[in-house]
């Protein structure tokens, strides 16, 4: 089994490059949305995020107080804080997922993750998938699928990584400027050139 790791900034495409995949037969770990499933669901997670961030991190209902967090966190860069409780907990989901998707015999396991390069080329991966976009393209993106202003997008992709940057830790950079029938031709073509990959088991993946 090959493990992948796909990253990009927001409005990229990363996520449509998963479900094309998943369609194609890889196990896909959406890595953002298992942290904020284990914010609520995680009591062990819940305590400590109540200890650092205050009582007001959950509502009554015991629902996330999406607004107090990204006050605390975010607003008083305590962001390092906030995923040293959760990212561990979000690395061993992946761990497990791995586990399970290879007993079911499946061959190519992905994990999705926008701040997956953070802190270099994570160990546990054997390929790094960067998909990109102009900005333009990512903007219009980002405003017709969650109806916000160009300010709120703005304030989303600043506190992103500068993907062009970490070009040097991807072994493939997916553009996405095009329509969806032309990133799904070449989502299908880079899975058929990474599963080839995993059925040589060559040490190195060809660029």
């Amino acid at each position: 089994m090959i493990k992948v790791g796909v990253t990009g900034a927001i409005g990229s495409g990363k996520t449509t490059v998963c479900r094309i995949w998943e369609q194609l037969g890889a196990a896909i770990y959406f890595a953002d949305d298992e942290a904020k499933k284990l914010m609520v669901t995680d009591e062990k997670i819940r305590a400590s995020l109540t200890q650092t961030f205050g009582p007001d991190t959950y509502t009554s209902d015991g629902s996330l107080n999406k607004p107090h967090l990204i006050r605390e966190a975010f607003e008083k860069g305590r962001v390092a804080e906030l995923n040293a409780i959760v990212h561990p907990a979000v690395a061993a989901g992946f761990v497990t997922f791995c586990r399970k998707s290879e007993k079911q015999g499946v061959s190519v396991v992905v994990k999705e993750a926008a701040l997956l390069l953070n802190n270099g080329r994570p160990k546990n991966l054997d390929i790094i998938v960067i998909v990109e976009s102009d900005r333009n393209e990512r903007l219009k993106r980002v405003v017709n699928r969650d109806s916000v202003d160009d300010s709120k997008f703005n304030d989303r992709d600043e506190k992103q990584p500068d993907f062009e940057r970490l070009h040097h830790l991807a072994d493939e950079i997916l553009l996405n400027n095009g329509t969806l029938e032309e990133l799904e031709e070449k989502s299908s073509k880079l899975f058929k050139k990474i599963h080839s990959f995993n059925l040589q088991n060559r040490s190195s993946f060809p660029r």
